[in-house]
C-alpha cells in the first residue's frame, strides 16, 4: 500500500486556476516553483498541481467549462535572492513584468516581484524579512 503525505495548516487549503493553455501554464509554474523550492505534486490529463495550487483546463470536471478570472497569488520566498530568481524564471517562461524585484511600502523589509502569468494572473513572490516559522506546514500522512 502506498503512503501519501500532504501538508496543511496555512490560511488557504487550496486554490484552483482554470487556464486557456495548460502547457504554457505548466512551463511557467514549473519554472517558478523550481526556484521557490516547491515540488510539483503531479499531473494528469488536463491538470497539474503543486502544494495548494491546482491548475486545470476548462474541460476538467471541477472547472465545469469556465475559466477562472484574474487572480493575485503571492508565494513566499526564503530570501531576496529567491525573489530575484523567481522574477527571472517567470520572465524566461512566458511571464510578463508587472513590477520588478524591490522593496515595497507595505511594511519594512517587504521585498517582492510581480509578474503576469500566461493567463494574466498577477503572480508575486515575497520575502518579508528574517522570521522564524513555528512549523513549515502540518504533515498529514495516510
Amino acid at each position: 500500500m502506498e503512503t501519501n503525505e500532504i501538508h496543511r495548516g496555512r490560511l488557504i487549503d487550496h486554490i484552483q486556476l482554470v487556464v486557456r493553455d495548460l502547457p504554457a501554464s505548466q512551463a511557467f509554474y514549473s519554472a517558478i516553483f523550481e526556484v521557490l523550492k516547491v515540488p510539483m505534486g503531479g499531473t494528469g490529463d488536463g491538470y497539474f498541481w503543486a502544494d495548494e495550487l491546482f491548475v486545470s483546463t476548462k474541460d476538467s470536471e471541477a472547472a465545469q467549462g469556465v475559466l477562472t478570472g484574474r487572480h493575485h497569488l503571492a508565494f513566499q520566498a526564503h530570501d531576496r535572492a529567491m525573489v530575484d530568481a523567481f522574477y527571472k524564471a517567470a520572465l524566461a517562461n512566458g511571464g510578463k513584468d508587472n513590477g520588478g524585484p524591490g522593496e515595497r511600502p507595505y511594511h519594512p523589509g517587504y521585498y517582492a516581484a510581480f509578474v503576469l502569468d500566461p493567463d494574466g494572473n498577477n503572480i508575486e513572490s515575497v520575502f518579508h524579512g528574517e522570521a522564524q516559522r513555528s512549523a513549515p506546514s502540518v504533515r498529514i500522512t495516510f
